[in-house]
């Protein structure tokens, strides 16, 4: 490790505070109570806001394709293992449809931030862009539609995509003009016209069966940012096999402690941070998946 690297001088720091406190080599009793009695901002995991947006709230199909790369710890064996436990916790479905009525899409996959908080299409449809639009015809309907949509005469199939935790709302999961797209659908809505095309549906899903695999074998906690920079939470974390996982939504940053439940020390120091008022994800996402 090099002299300069400021990642080994934090660590070096810590394990210092860490032997002056006693906390190195204490048992898992002692962690316990130490966790139990840390003061860290926790709060509750985010919930998905009811916007056109796919990507409010934490984005759990991540974990579909979890890259080797999102999990940090200090060992690769410990890692991976946790790796595997996340990737069995969504699993997807595809299905073609022959003909689907588009009016039955209330969100967009890639919907523009500037648009990411609005409620519906119909708000969308009011904004200063799409009122330019004006489709006050079918003809309109038709220019408009086809500017997201360039083979939409033709009948071309369209990509669709659920997700359990969504509900029952369908997202267009095209790139492409979105305002288009949803001020067209805004107009077939009001004027009651059916606008039917074949799909491609992308269905994501809460796993029952993963969600309980990894709670039988880790702690899950939705850790605040400040707990990184924190010295008592950090001189705990010092010895414990752990994984850490960041991802991003625009509802903000989620970080997850992964301790694994096969060392006494990692499950102590789990069991306290669960009394210290850390959010249990996995009992979130057991939630999740029997509502769906």
């Amino acid at each position: 490790m090099s002299p300069h690297d400021p990642t080994g001088t934090i660590s070096s720091r810590f394990t210092a505070l860490a032997q002056r406190l006693g906390l190195i080599g204490r048992g898992p009793r002692q962690i316990l109570e130490r966790a139990s009695g840390l003061k860290l901002p926790f709060s509750d995991i985010p919930k998905r806001e009811y916007t056109i947006s796919w990507e409010q709230g934490i984005p759990w199909h991540y974990l579909l394709d979890l890259p080797r790369s999102a999990l940090s710890g200090p060992v690769q064996e410990d890692k991976a293992h946790a790796r595997s436990m996340l990737l069995k916790v969504v699993k997807v479905d595809q299905q073609s449809l022959s003909g689907f009525d588009l009016r039955m899409v209330d969100g967009l996959a890639n919907c523009p931030p500037k648009h990411a908080l609005l409620k519906s299409f119909e708000e969308l449809a009011g904004t200063d862009y799409c009122r330019q639009a004006r489709i006050i015809s079918y003809k309109d309907f038709v220019k408009t539609i086809s500017l997201a949509l360039p083979r939409f005469l033709a009948g071309e199939t369209i990509n669709l995509q659920q997700a359990s935790w969504q509900g029952d709302r369908i997202f267009w999961a095209d790139d492409t003009n979105g305002d288009a797209f949803a001020s067209a659908i805004a107009y077939a809505r009001r004027r009651e016209l059916e606008v039917n095309l074949p799909a491609h549906m992308t269905s994501y899903r809460l796993s029952s069966e993963g969600v309980s695999e990894l709670n039988q074998h880790y702690h899950t906690l939705a850790m605040p940012a400040a707990a990184w920079s924190d010295p008592a939470f950090m001189a705990l974390l010092l010895e414990m096999p752990y994984s850490r996982l960041a991802f991003s939504g625009r509802s903000g940053a989620t970080e997850i402690l992964l301790l694994p439940k096969q060392s006494p020390e990692a499950t102590a120091l789990g069991e306290g941070l669960l009394i210290a008022g850390a959010p249990n994800v996995a009992a979130y996402l057991s939630t999740l998946s029997s509502n769906a």
